[in-house]
């Protein structure tokens, strides 16, 4: 059985929305670039900047391939609804 994803959910979030929710990303950050601290993410607070640049140190990874991943794990995060 499939179900189709409601309208207007699972849209690619931007940046912005991102960093502004940093604690709730910061978590799938943690889990997806496993060999990057707590305390590192914490740091980083939600620049892509500084993320990309962790992820490079810890992988070995060149600036492009940092930022082919950075952005996978982008396109793949979902909106999310916070109640206020």
């Amino acid at each position: 059985m499939c179900f189709a994803a409601p309208r207007g959910k699972g849209k690619r979030v931007d940046w912005a929305r991102i960093a502004g929710n940093w604690p709730h990303f910061r978590a799938n950050a943690l889990r997806h670039w496993r060999k990057l601290s707590a305390e590192q993410l914490d740091a980083i607070a939600g620049s892509r900047e500084q993320l990309a640049t962790y992820i490079r140190e810890a992988y070995r990874l060149s600036s492009e391939q940092a930022e082919m991943q950075l952005a996978s794990w982008q396109q793949a995060q979902k909106e999310r609804h916070f109640l206020r």
